[in-house]
């Protein structure tokens, strides 16, 4: 997760030394485009793939795709090859994020996961940080091209510990997958990212190869619209919509995407142009704008987890963005460290003031059937704001830089090309270039302004509503900004079992004693806690024996003979030559604790009111299962 998460931004501070090297600046935007399409899709292919083959096969596919594309990306020799197999890797990268939170659920009890979707959300927020920083150390100490093949030994490590760690998991094999609406949104968002990218630099806006993709691509939408209508399960149903909460969280998620790629794409042009950084340097010079973003994000999770309050954050966080675009028009080669640091705090804080609201909102508000696809259409709708964010962004800066740029008289146009060149010039040759290099950033920055303003129209529609003590959980720690990046669950079960763990793992005290209170058993929490292994070894023949018991548990068996010998003196269980079985007494306690964890679950998630829905029960019966438990998958390791 960590390799697919930091591709996403590890080239930034890379992409003025490929451009060089490469040429085909105006397609610069690509390179990280292209990987953000390829692993948008793959995301709503994956959890299909993974319920039909399982999920370690498509992991390790996922895997191999992300390799190979990383081995050829770093081997390319034009721009056109570097774009493609960022597609390549961006399509391993999508099924690696989604399948490796898929396999944490399928391996880890439910009690534990809290703990480890922790690790797996911060992922993303070390991600965040570290790609820039990365990149450019990559850039100044090896190659651009390291970016890539540092994958290569950690992705083959990875390999061989799936191959040989991972259990098997059996396929659902029941899966079904929207290929067609897939294909047509795939095509449709290519087309409007190709118009954004091409219109003004490679044709002009009036052209016909820009009209035609932009009028067929609006085709494409609408094709879209009506076969979502018809699917048996749409990637992204159109009755979201009607809801106004969707709507307007997924135009902020858009925002948010938008301006955190587009702004860390772009500002290493800044700094390596126009103030002469080295690719490190860049690297460091933009934490300022992520220690914005994860303080703001920290805290209004905080915030929203302590009382509920939500919609101030987006109004306030659209005027940061505004104001931060805004800001960064204004710099220059002269522009003091603090100042440029101070504005991309802004813009930082207003990022990370919106980021989290979407997600929180639409879990609190969905139903438990469209849990899952809510979920990850606004992880979609962000992707694609990142997608033209960074496209519209490359637009801009492609077509105002031959306008600003003056190549001074004498100097070949080829010299001026790479950061470095640029400032080996003698200072009276290196001014006008930087100006040029300086105006073109502080257009693109002016232009982009706006969409915090557009942001801010669609934050007032936002309506204040009650959260979900589930969602309001899940705002809070590293884990809470982490998600609001990540790849969602595939479907509504796993969608709602992240969320119940966050719950059980942000509990003051673990449930097990309060559930045996309720339950009115009258045992000690480890002889309850024994028979609920009894159960669990004896499932296949009605006996269980220590052996198993100790294989489940990875504790010596012996160390669970006293506690079994008492339940046999209470007449709970009864020995016999193969190990031990329920009893009748037995097995009544049992059911009692089954039903007490059950009630638990239900007053944890009483405010979904979904309790006569067959879906939803068969969720909460599954929880009761693991809670109680484990992991079937777990006692067969």
């Amino acid at each position: 997760m960590l390799l697919a998460a930091l591709d996403q931004t590890i080239v930034s501070t890379a992409l003025p030394t490929m451009v060089a090297e490469l040429g085909g600046g105006a397609h610069l935007s690509w390179v990280v485009t292209s990987y953000l399409l390829a692993e948008t899709i793959m995301t709503v292919l994956i959890g299909k793939f993974g319920d039909l083959y399982g999920r370690k096969k498509t992991f390790v596919i996922s895997i191999v795709l992300f390799l190979v594309g990383s081995f050829f990306a770093g081997w390319s020799e034009s721009m056109g090859t570097l774009i493609a197999f960022r597609a390549v890797q961006g399509l391993g990268a999508g099924g690696l994020m989604v399948t490796a939170t898929a396999i944490i659920a399928d391996v880890v009890p439910l009690r534990e996961r809290g703990k480890f979707q922790g690790f797996a959300g911060a992922v993303f927020g070390v991600a965040t940080v570290a790609g820039p920083l990365l990149g450019g150390l990559f850039v100044d100490h090896l190659s651009w091209r390291w970016a890539f093949y540092v994958n290569i030994p950690l992705g083959i490590a990875v390999v061989l510990v799936a191959l040989a760690a991972l259990p098997t998991i059996k396929a659902v094999g029941q899966a079904k997958i929207d290929y067609a609406g897939i294909a047509l949104i795939a095509l449709a968002a290519t087309g409007l990212t190709l118009v954004t990218s091409w219109g003004g630099t490679e044709y002009p806006w009036t052209s016909p190869t820009i009209l035609w993709m932009a009028a067929g691509s609006i085709v494409l939408l609408v094709a879209f619209v009506f076969v979502e209508q018809r699917a048996a399960e749409p990637m992204l149903p159109m009755r979201l919509f009607r809801s106004r909460v969707f709507t307007v969280s997924g135009v902020l998620s858009f925002v948010v995407g938008f301006a955190m790629l587009g702004g860390i794409t772009y500002l290493p042009i800044y700094l390596q142009y126009v103030r002469g950084e080295s690719a490190t340097a860049s690297g460091l010079w933009m934490l300022p704008l992520i220690a914005g973003l994860m303080a703001t994000a920290l805290l209004t999770g905080s915030v929203i987890s302590r009382t509920g309050q939500y919609r101030v954050f987006p109004i306030i966080g659209s005027v940061g963005l505004a104001l931060g675009l805004l800001l960064l028009s204004f710099l220059d080669a002269d522009t003091s460290y603090w100042v440029m640091g101070a504005f991309m705090v802004v813009l930082g804080a207003g990022i990370g003031l919106v980021m989290q609201v979407p997600v929180i909102v639409v879990q609190s508000t969905a139903n438990y059937s469209d849990l899952g696809v809510a979920t990850s259409g606004i992880s979609f709708l962000r992707t694609m704001g990142s997608s033209f964010g960074v496209a519209i962004f490359g637009t801009i800066y492609a077509n105002q830089l031959p306008k600003h740029l003056v190549v001074p008289p004498g100097v070949d146009p080829g010299a001026i090309a790479s950061p470095a060149a640029v400032h080996a010039l003698p200072a009276a040759l290196k001014a006008p270039v930087v100006a040029g290099y300086a105006e073109t950033v502080q257009t693109m920055f002016l232009i982009a302004a706006p969409i915090g303003l557009i942001a801010l129209a669609v934050a007032f529609f936002l309506p204040q509503v009650q959260l979900r003590d589930t969602s309001r959980a899940a705002a809070t720690g590293n884990s809470g900004v982490g998600e609001s990046f990540a790849a969602p669950a595939s479907n509504s079960f796993d969608e709602l079992r992240k969320l119940v763990a966050t719950v059980i793992s942000k509990s003051k005290v673990h449930p097990s004693g309060e559930v045996l209170r309720r339950s009115g058993v009258g045992l000690p929490l480890e002889q309850a806690w024994l028979l609920g292994r009894v159960y669990r070894a004896s499932m296949d023949d009605g006996v269980a024996t220590l052996h198993e018991i100790s294989e489940m548990t990875k504790v010596p068996g012996g160390i669970f003979e006293p506690t079994a010998q008492a339940l046999v003196r209470s007449g709970h269980l009864e020995f016999c030559d193969d190990g031990y079985r329920f009893t009748a007494l037995g097995v009544d306690v049992f059911a009692q604790l089954l039903q007490a964890w059950r009630q638990w679950l239900l007053d944890q998630l009483e405010d979904w009111h979904e309790p006569d829905q067959r879906d939803f029960a068969r969720a909460l019966d599954s929880f009761t299962d693991e809670l109680i438990e484990g992991s079937r998958q777990l006692a067969r390791l």
